[in-house]
């Protein structure tokens, strides 16, 4: 529509002008020297405008010829560029597929002339390392750095990962370290350090990297206190090899309250300090943690440290029940200790209620050997038989033995407690 305005308004001026020079063409003289020339100042003013337009062609056809050169280079690098972009996409695309081969091959041909050489090397180094063509690997990582050299994290990062990949975790230790020093506060370099340090078992560098991680959020809290754990357990472990105590008790006191009270931390400070033979100092670590965070298996661990002081052991031990009257590994563990204190008529009651309660293994046992000592010996093959179907996973829960119903014999003259000392536990047979 706009070009056919311009049409018309273009062919009205036209007739304008023909009109205006049909009735005055207008008279043109030039004189030079002797020479003059004389006409219509219509056709003069047609000539120059001709000749305008003549040489305003000319001029375009010349520079259009000078920048042929140019404009083929330009074409040429387009048609380059585009075949290096297919390229690209086609070796993605057989890397995703797998085809690690085909991938190298396409990624590698036109790099040269991609707009992003950096994609192509880093992807042909991906290819190569799943051909193991390590070298390979290494000198398209080299010409990644080389097409972008402020990309350098870019460069090392894939290299670590890579290197983590096929358990080159020297080599991966080098480049991670290379990496924090020029960027210590990328969280995906930590991250790499964090899974290598967990590979090497390093757990003195991991130490040194745990703030880092927590204060850049690099792992979930959960995960976070799972190495905390790891890291102060094997503190504690190279302290164990001090001779001297003091140095085992000093990193006991130096980790945090909520971490040194966990199951795993104590488990692992109590079994050093048996190791040592200091089962007062053990009594008094189980003692405390258990008063804290309750825990069965550190209640049944308590159960089976010895004790100078044996009658203490248990009154303490007794004043958990209180709050845990029908916890079964506490009344096995006042049976154990019951039974170190050769007080037989009350380690029975506390083990039976304990199978009362849940049958285990561990109680028919104690209780198996209990009442063999004390010449019951149909009682105690019941409780052995009983104790050995639960300890290869019978399907159905084993009841209390019906024998284990009768009044329970008077204690002998080595017991140090009366019937009238016994607590009064009601024995409840699991059904």
């Amino acid at each position: 529509m706009r070009i056919l305005i311009l049409g018309l308004l273009g062919l009205a001026a036209s007739v304008l002008l023909a009109l205006a020079v049909k009735e005055d063409n207008g008279y043109i003289l030039i004189g030079y020297g002797q020479w003059t020339v004389e006409g219509s100042l219509a056709f003069f003013l047609l000539m120059n405008l001709l000749l305008f337009g003549a040489l305003y062609l000319t001029l375009r056809i010349i520079s259009r010829l000078g920048a042929t050169p140019r404009k083929l280079h330009d074409w040429r690098e387009h048609r380059g560029a585009k075949r290096a972009r297919k390229a690209l996409t086609q070796g993605l695309v057989e890397l995703s597929e797998g085809n690690w081969k085909r991938a190298e091959r396409d990624l590698v041909r036109f790099a040269g002339k991609s707009e992003t050489p950096l994609l192509n090397y880093l992807a042909a180094a991906r290819s190569a390392q799943q051909q193991d063509a390590h070298e390979r690997r290494d000198h398209y990582l080299q010409l990644a750095h080389e097409s972008m050299p402020e990309a350098d994290v870019a460069v090392g990062l894939t290299q670590a990962e890579l290197q983590l990949d096929h358990a080159q975790l020297e080599q991966a230790l080098a480049t991670l370290k290379h990496l924090r020093e020029i960027a210590p506060r990328h969280t995906h370099v930590l991250k790499l350090l964090k899974e290598l340090y967990q590979r090497l078992g390093d757990w003195r560098e991991m130490g040194q990297l745990l703030p880092e991680l927590k204060k850049r959020k690099v792992v979930e809290p959960d995960e976070l206190q799972a190495l905390e754990l790891r890291v102060f357990q094997n503190q504690l472990t190279v302290a164990a090899q001090d001779e001297n105590l003091t140095q085992l008790q000093t990193v006991w006191n130096r980790i945090p309250a909520a971490i040194r009270f966990r199951e795993e931390m104590v488990t692992t400070y109590v079994n050093h300090l048996m190791n040592r033979g200091e089962h007062n100092q053990v009594e008094r670590v189980l003692h405390d943690a258990i008063d804290r965070h309750w825990s069965d298996d550190l209640v049944e661990l308590y159960g089976r440290v010895p004790a100078d002081d044996s009658a203490r052991h248990l009154s303490m031990a007794e004043a958990w029940l209180k709050n845990r009257p029908r916890s079964p590994v506490l009344l096995l563990t006042l049976g154990q200790l019951c039974l170190g204190n050769k007080l037989w008529g009350k380690a029975r009651t506390y083990l039976e209620a304990s199978i009362g309660i849940e049958p285990s293994s561990a109680a028919y046992r104690a209780l198996g050997a209990l009442l063999e000592k004390m010449d019951e010996k149909e009682k105690a093959l019941s409780c052995f038989k009983a104790g050995l179907e639960l300890s290869s996973e019978h399907p159905a829960p084993m009841a209390l033995p019906a024998s284990l119903k009768l009044p329970a014999a008077k204690p002998d003259n080595a017991e140090a407690g009366s019937a009238e000392t016994r607590p009064k536990l009601e024995v409840v047979n699991k059904q």
